[in-house]
């Protein structure tokens, strides 16, 4: 397979589950991506798809949202189907209660998939295991999927191919950066992750990514931004972290900035954040304001690349065009 304009749909995902983007092939990130795609132009033209009608899902969140909480629900609702908020805190979620029993308890119930937004990476595959619906990851402190599969579909939309594109990924190595790792290798475009080496990202996930793709961690911003036709950065301090001085300092010179946009010598570079953003810390408000910015229709495809996963893994057999 040469790039996701060659790949012919099949309606269906061999994975019952959406955890990490280890477990999925290019082919089935592709499935994804296209039906997304698709979802969208119902979506503009006013056709309405029932498809998950009857159908129900959990939401657990561990910590706060506004863009995942409204594009599960408000995805859940036009697919027919209905959201379930659950709150943790409101919750026995791994207090009194172990998460195996509460995963048996929610699937006994009725409920047709789990999506979980929480910090520990290993909730999400204790779900898994014993909840015998599918469970959607809907961002740990390890991985962010959902989010690196919007932001694949915004790329998808500009530059109407993936494989031998550039995306450089400035800043903490979170979440977000194992996740743009794993994804892009898959998919044949060269990864950069640039920021200090006090921040890099974890080493197995990058031993890994590397064995999938091209991925290039380095300190040197000239050397990871040039020939990028993405840049994309995330928060100095993510959710539930507190803010460290010495973190910061080291951090700040990674700043997306006008100059750092011009490093990589392509005037169609576009710029991602998955938001929120912190306007004058990790971007500066011309970057992210500029005519380059396409975070609002990343953004906006949180919702598309949501129902995309949700039809696959709560029950669509089939692609219609």
């Amino acid at each position: 397979m040469t790039d996701i304009t060659d790949y012919s749909p099949k309606g269906v995902l061999k994975n019952k589950h959406l955890l990490t983007l280890k477990d999925y092939s290019a082919e089935e990130i592709y499935e994804i991506l296209l039906l997304a795609a698709q979802e969208k132009k119902r979506y503009k033209s006013g056709v309405k798809n029932d498809a998950l009608k009857g159908k129900i899902l959990a939401m657990i969140f561990s910590k706060s949202s506004t863009r995942t909480r409204l594009s599960f629900e408000a995805g859940m609702i036009q697919l027919g189907g209905y959201p379930m908020f659950l709150n943790a805190s409101d919750m026995q979620l791994g207090r009194n209660e172990p998460l195996s029993d509460t995963a048996r308890v929610i699937s006994r119930m009725g409920i047709d998939g789990i999506m979980i937004r929480t910090y520990d990476q290993k909730d999400v595959e204790e779900l898994a295991a014993y909840g015998g619906v599918p469970v959607i990851n809907g961002l740990t402190d390890l991985y962010h999927p959902c989010q690196v599969l919007a932001d694949l579909l915004t790329v998808y939309e500009r530059f109407g191919r993936l494989r031998g594109l550039k995306l450089a990924y400035i800043g903490d190595g979170n979440n977000m950066a194992n996740s743009y790792m794993i994804g892009c290798a898959k998919l044949g475009i060269d990864v950069s992750i640039v920021g200090p080496k006090e921040y890099a990202p974890q080493k197995d996930i990058t031993d890994y990514a590397k064995t999938q793709g091209t991925v290039t961690v380095t300190e040197d911003i000239t050397r990871g931004v040039s020939g990028a036709d993405v840049i994309c950065t995330d928060v100095f301090f993510s959710m539930g972290q507190e803010k460290d001085k010495s973190k910061e300092r080291l951090l700040t010179p990674y700043q997306v900035n006008d100059e750092l946009m011009k490093k990589t010598g392509k005037d169609s570079t576009i710029f991602l954040h998955c938001l929120p953003a912190h306007r004058g810390e990790e971007v500066t408000a011309s970057v992210i304001d500029g005519k380059q910015s396409f975070v609002f229709d990343e953004a906006e495809n949180r919702l598309h690349a949501q129902k995309a996963v949700m039809l696959l893994l709560l029950g669509q057999k089939s692609i219609s065009n």
